[in-house]
């Protein structure tokens, strides 16, 4: 899979800064840990999400954030697109909803913190956290709990912050941004459930 990386030209007090990789599920869930940590860190986007469908969708996320990235001036790491294992992670996703819709959401973090977890030894980092910490509709509770279980295992630093006291103003700044903001959480089930309103 080969490593796409869009460097931008940053401020002058970056050097005074730590890198810290965030796992970045979507541009609109970045806006507040950036706003957030960019104070703190020099921001490193990691855009990995097999989990989004349709591919046209994925697309569109990931030019959104391409957008929020020149907009902001950070760096933006994604990978191409891998067809072989988006269709092997669905097919585990849909082994894990047969136990409810909270398996199959869990496998769906672990995958995404692993990866990025992964890239962030394999490639210097030190410090990472994700975007998914923003969203009041995600399992807040247990995403935080597989980070710090991946912390722990690889000696890396989690950084956590609970981004939802500021999830209101992540939908303002979209709007003040121009930038596109999903109904769906990404996968095809969660978009199945969000235009049924299916219930788990």
């Amino acid at each position: 899979m080969v490593v796409m990386m869009a460097m931008m030209t940053e401020s002058k007090d970056v050097e005074d800064k730590e890198e810290i990789l965030i796992h970045t599920c979507c541009a609109p869930c970045l806006t507040i840990p950036f706003l957030r940590l960019s104070k703190r860190f020099h921001i490193v986007s990691y855009f990995y999400n097999p989990n989004i469908h349709p591919y046209t969708e994925y697309k569109t996320r990931l030019e959104a954030l391409k957008k929020f990235a020149h907009l902001k001036k950070f760096t933006l790491i994604f990978e191409n697109f891998d067809y072989e294992y988006t269709k092997k992670f669905i097919s585990n996703q849909l082994m894990h909803d047969e136990k409810g819709k909270k398996e199959r959401c869990l496998f769906c973090y672990q995958d995404r913190i692993k990866k990025t977890v992964d890239y962030a030894l394999n490639n210097g980092y030190k410090t990472f956290t994700t975007s998914l910490l923003t969203s009041p509709y995600q399992y807040h509770d247990e995403i935080r709990e597989i980070c710090e279980s991946y912390a722990n295992n690889s000696g890396l630093d989690f950084v956590y912050e609970d981004f939802r006291s500021d999830y209101k103003k992540s939908i303002e700044l979209c709007k003040e941004y121009e930038i596109y903001r999903q109904k769906y959480c990404g996968c095809v089930f969660s978009e199945f459930e969000r235009y049924l309103k299916i219930k788990d």
